[in-house]
């Protein structure tokens, strides 16, 4: 299994809608991706290292997949449609890691 982590770093300029961001882009990657997005978690960014700070991203999401082939599987063919709901709720580029999950 593994885990694809879309890292928003934090940004005085940055906006993040986060309830949008819940409500609907991550539920749109679930429905476009199907049985390619086995499920998803999102971080909403609190503090950094000490409180009072900002944290170093705003906000994460992670999506599992049986592998790196049934990702791009199910994320590739609805890229576009994906990547233009991103201004629905961010200024911000994300960070992307693929990790195993262990």
């Amino acid at each position: 299994m593994i885990k694809v982590s879309l890292m928003y770093p934090y940004s005085p300029d940055g906006k993040f809608d986060h309830e949008y961001y819940k409500n609907r882009h991550l539920p749109l990657i679930q429905e476009k991706m199907g049985r390619s997005c086995l499920k998803y978690t999102i971080d909403r960014g609190v503090c950094g290292d000490a409180p009072n700070t900002n944290p170093l991203y705003i906000a994460c999401c992670h999506i599992y997949s049986d592998s790196i082939e049934s990702f791009y599987a199910g994320f590739g063919p609805r890229r576009r449609e994906i990547i233009a709901d991103v201004i629905h709720y961010t200024n911000i580029s994300p960070q992307m890691q693929i990790s195993d999950v262990v």
